[in-house]
């Protein structure tokens, strides 16, 4: 779709692709982290290494978003054409 607005059902398919998307990133963060041994929800406090696990639990989420927005403008064009 080059032109025009967008349908209401393609708009929620990428709401629910970049919630999706967000939660698997985390996820994948979050375990990235654990296995590098950075425990963002450890006891401790904010350490050094809980810094660097919420930092990769929050690039993984972003790039989640990311990466299902790309996908839907490469499918079905920007949507804020």
């Amino acid at each position: 779709m080059s032109e025009g607005r967008h349908p209401p059902r393609q708009l929620l398919l990428l709401g629910v692709a970049q919630a999706v998307l967000f939660v698997a990133g985390a996820l994948l963060g979050r375990w990235l982290g654990l296995a590098l041994g950075f425990d963002a929800f450890g006891p401790g406090g904010y350490s050094n290494g809980a810094i660097a696990g919420i930092l990769l639990i929050g690039l993984g989420g972003g790039g989640g978003v990311q990466f299902a927005r790309a996908w839907y403008t490469r499918k079905y064009g920007s949507p804020r054409s």
